[in-house]
């Protein structure tokens, strides 16, 4: 009888075991949010199941048990937000990239504008030793590499020196670079060539990398700069993304129409030609964009030279009166404001007006002209020039090919004056343009900050919400997300957002940034380290 009753109890513990072991347990159970995929398909009520750093399973999950539940009723839960173009030069000083978290963005994209580290795989092995907060990924600059070769020089290269640039393009891209960035308004990319570029650019495009370009020109030669990236797309055959796309000055308003035209009959004629975006009528650059490129060949100490010498300083100068009437300056000294000014901090916030009024001058273009010489003497200045159109942030962002981003460098409170875009990019659109001005629906808004990006880079494990994929997840009320920076007071974190999911892990908590280091080092050559 003792025998047949321990047998019996035996049984039933076995049976209650094997019914436990198929009862799914995860990491984090995500019940009664609203999914948007990242697809653009329509929202679905579903729960997520979460184990380790993958999404396990969607479906519901009410029956299932997790070691932490996280209750999404009333907020949208949709991927973690890919950014296409991040300034992360300060990610040694911040690698918990706070500023860029809180927007809830989880991969950004670094080595924008023609710019980026070097070499790129020691720097790259360097951010995996230090960690960071979110995923990051880079493309290899070729202003860098023109300037490793050729310096400032203001010539075309020789056959030895293009030879080095794409060995060097080729280094970078066997090293786990994403693709190829141009500079072209900046120095030294304003130097080069096309048929330079077409030739480095193919480097890349054998790694089957990207090309994204700061275009020649965004004022009035944007025309011709955007046929010059498509030409590029087309001879080197790589997909081109046109960054941070937007028409500056008031002579152009209106011109995004004619751009956005030539995109699409270059993707008819079956070149991948895409753009991205920040949802700005404002830009953020140096002072020294306003001085004509052939000035500033050889670095400041020759931009120096220059300006003693009477007749090239009235060049100099009629180019930066040509600059501000015509391209950032937006015609008006009052619509450029100073941000960072290491030489004068207490003119951060303020404007060249403002300036030229401290000086006791008249505020005219010609004495504007005059400070922007002076400040690019005592070491240059960046700024935000307030010379785009609303209409044609609106049509930019409409259309399909548009992708969010945000140009923003990573940034904490007190570090100068900055574009408000480096803290409010992702939460602007869904609050600003999405539920308040309806320009997007709220499922378009989240495909362009989230699977047409990671299609763009090839990040077949991010951007989706889908069983097996990455868990870089955002939790945010729809109601109430917006950004709260703003061009006056740029220091402030957007509101709405409640958790921020990094491969697996809760970066923002309820609110609460974490602080902790929950992000990979992406390399296309070797998917992640």
């Amino acid at each position: 009888m003792i025998k047949s009753n321990i047998l019996f109890s035996f049984f039933l513990i076995t049976v209650i075991l094997c019914s436990c072991s198929k009862q799914e347990v995860y990491t984090i159970i995500i019940k009664n949010g609203t999914i948007y995929d990242g697809t653009g398909s329509d929202a679905i009520p579903m729960d997520i199941g979460i184990k380790d750093d993958v999404i396990e399973k969607i479906g519901d999950l009410s029956k299932s048990k997790a070691m932490r539940i996280i209750d999404a009723s009333n907020m949208v839960v949709a991927p973690g937000f890919i950014d296409m173009h991040a300034h992360l030069d300060p990610i040694l000083e911040l690698p918990n990239c706070e500023s860029h978290i809180r927007q809830g963005v989880t991969t950004a994209l670094g080595g924008p504008d023609g710019s980026s580290p070097w070499p790129l795989g020691k720097y790259l092995d360097t951010l995996t030793k230090v960690g960071t907060g979110m995923n990051v990924a880079y493309l290899i600059g070729h202003n860098t590499v023109r300037k490793n070769v050729m310096g400032l020089e203001n010539r075309a290269p020789t056959q030895q020196e293009l030879y080095l640039m794409r060995e060097q393009i080729q280094q970078a891209m066997q090293e786990g670079a994403y693709g190829i960035s141009t500079g072209l308004k900046y120095l030294p990319g304003a130097f080069s060539k096309i048929n330079e570029v077409i030739e480095l650019s193919k480097a890349a495009s054998a790694e089957e990398g990207i090309y994204t370009s700061h275009l020649r020109e965004e004022g009035l030669g944007l025309f011709e700069a955007v046929k010059e990236a498509i030409f590029i797309s087309e001879k080197a055959d790589i997909p081109v993304i046109l960054t941070h796309h937007k028409v500056i000055g008031k002579p152009m308003w209106g011109k995004s129409i004619r751009t956005l035209a030539m995109v699409d009959s270059a993707r008819v004629a079956g070149l991948d030609i895409k753009m991205d975006q920040y949802p700005y009528n404002a830009s953020y650059t140096g002072i020294s964009v306003l001085i004509p490129s052939w000035a500033r060949a050889g670095g400041n100490d020759a931009f120096k030279q220059r300006v003693l010498n009477p007749k090239l300083r009235d060049s100099i100068k009629s180019g930066i009166i040509f600059n501000i009437l015509n391209d950032r300056g937006g015609s008006d000294l009052n619509r450029i404001q100073f941000a960072k000014v290491k030489w004068m901090p207490e003119l951060e916030g303020k404007t060249l007006k403002y300036w030229c009024e401290l000086k006791g001058l008249k505020p005219t273009v010609e004495n504007g002209a005059d400070l922007v010489i002076e400040a690019q003497v005592k070491g240059g200045a960046s700024c935000v020039f307030h010379a785009m159109d609303e209409g044609d942030v609106e049509r930019i962002m409409k259309h399909p090919q548009t992708m969010i981003a945000s140009d923003g460098r990573l940034v904490k409170p007190g570090m100068g004056h900055p574009h408000p875009r480096w803290y409010g990019t992702f939460p602007r659109v869904l609050g600003h343009y999405v539920r308040e001005k309806s320009v997007l629906s709220l499922s378009e808004a989240i495909y362009k900050m989230t699977k047409l990006p990671s299609i763009t880079l090839g990040l077949n494990d991010r951007g989706v919400i889908k069983e097996k994929m990455k868990a870089d997840i955002v939790i945010f009320d729809p109601k109430t997300i917006i950004d709260k920076a703003t061009f006056e007071k740029p220091h402030q974190y957007p509101e709405g957002i409640y958790y921020v999911m990094i491969n697996g892990q809760l970066s923002i908590d309820n609110g609460v940034f974490q602080n902790i280091k929950a992000g990979k080092v992406l390399r296309k050559a070797k998917n992640e380290e």
